[in-house]
């Protein structure tokens, strides 16, 4: 075999390994993904125009979230708003808007209290997304429930379901593996 023939079939099989290491590497990270961001991977993948564009967004908001200056709360902030929160729900037989109101602002001091950036929604779930993608669906349909509730036009049990919806993350921001406590009381 000729020197020009071992050369080319040398740099053939370090194409075809560098192929094999590059999918491998794709593979992994898409695994490493799917794990972390759960349904809010598939979620971005259909929102995005490719897979690579929705893997590329959650890899920024990965890195974004890592520059985040998050912290847990210390118990007398937790108990202070566990407090906060079922006043908040034995509010809400009588005024279940106010309530649904009061549940979004809660969720979103404790957010602010832990180190998250309360501003704009999308930006709040973006960031959420990295340590809470298996509870922001919920956050989602709370926070669509209350903008039907702040235009007048949502159901008693509708606003029942964005507490319900609210409290999961809320419970999870506090660090309560229980899910919130007490169920939300039906109005009447």
């Amino acid at each position: 075999m000729s020197s020009t023939a071992v050369l080319l079939v040398a740099i053939i099989v370090v194409l075809v390994i560098a192929l094999i290491a590059v999918s491998y590497s794709r593979h992994r990270r898409t695994n490493e993904l799917k794990q972390q961001f759960g349904p809010e991977y598939d979620r971005a993948i259909g929102e995005q125009s490719s897979r690579r564009a929705a893997e590329r967004d959650l890899q920024q908001r990965q890195r974004r979230h890592d520059e985040l200056e998050l912290r847990e709360l210390d118990p007398q902030q937790r108990q202070r708003y566990a407090e906060q929160w079922e006043r908040m729900q034995a509010h809400f037989v009588e005024e279940p808007e106010a309530a649904t109101r009061e549940a979004d602002d809660l969720v979103t001091k404790v957010m602010h209290e832990r180190g998250y950036p309360t501003g704009d929604f999308d930006v709040r779930v973006q960031d959420l997304s990295v340590d809470h993608a298996e509870t922001l669906g919920h956050y989602r349909e709370a926070h669509e429930i209350n903008q039907v509730n702040e235009r007048g036009q949502a159901s008693t049990e509708q606003l029942r379901q964005a507490l319900m919806h609210y409290r999961l993350l809320f419970a999870e921001l506090l660090g309560d593996p229980s899910g919130g406590g007490r169920p939300i009381p039906r109005h009447g």
